[in-house]
């Protein structure tokens, strides 16, 4: 089953909020985060490419990505993992190599709603309303949407 990808993107402000919930308990909704080998099978728009060049989801830790679309048009990603506690929170940077110094600050948090499901939420903060609207246009929703339909195929294989 897929549930529905809630996003809020109030006027004015540089900040996302979303929420998604998953049939899958905390830990094997938090792994896929965690582990490169799972984060390329679901991370991003479907039938895009994911290359990890680095993923480290730790405290300290940091990422770089590349998503290929159908095309070969390459999409670069990086950021930096600040805090990852496990089954828990993770607060991290994000950063569209192709929009320089538009560096979001991201916060998930992920919820135990029993019964073998999780709630995940999350708020990214831009820098300017520009640039988290420019983010937003982009198709970052469809994005979002498709890589959670790829992560729920991945938790229920």
């Amino acid at each position: 089953m897929t549930n529905a990808l809630h996003l809020d993107v109030p006027a004015g402000v540089p900040w996302i909020d979303f929420t998604r919930e998953f049939d899958a308990p905390v830990a094997a909704v938090f792994d896929a985060h965690r582990d490169p080998a799972k984060v390329v099978r679901w991370l991003g728009p479907r039938g895009y490419e994911m290359v990890a060049e680095r993923w480290e989801f730790v405290s300290g830790g940091g990422y770089r990505y590349v998503h290929r679309d159908p095309d070969g048009n390459e999409y670069w990603f990086r950021g930096c993992f600040h805090t990852v506690r496990e089954n828990e929170f993770a607060l991290q940077t994000f950063e569209f190599e192709g929009m320089p110094d538009e560096v979001a600050l991201e916060f998930m948090t992920f919820e135990d709603l029993g019964d073998g499901r999780t709630r995940l939420r999350g708020r990214s903060i831009g820098r300017t309303v520009e640039g988290r609207d420019a983010m937003v246009s982009s198709g970052m929703e469809t994005g979002m949407a498709e890589g959670y339909a790829q992560l729920d195929e991945l938790l229920a294989g």
